[in-house]
């Protein structure tokens, strides 16, 4: 028997660039549409007191608010 999957998350690590919204808040890496079996620890960011951008320490990917 043949399993078709779907893809229903986003590749982890894709982008280096990601925008988010406030709905998006509290802000992790990788982000929770991710799959995280293939990407780092999910850390959560201050984008919001780094004054709308953000950086993830371990893969580099930057995040900015975009409202």
């Amino acid at each position: 028997m043949v399993q078709t999957v779907s893809p229903t998350f986003v590749p982890p690590n894709a982008q280096q660039r990601y925008e988010v919204h406030r709905a998006d808040l509290p802000l992790s890496c990788p982000l929770p549409s991710m799959s995280l079996w293939n990407s780092h620890p999910r850390v959560y960011l201050a984008i919001e007191a780094e004054g709308g951008e953000s950086h993830c320490m371990y893969c580099g990917a930057h995040y900015v608010l975009v409202d």
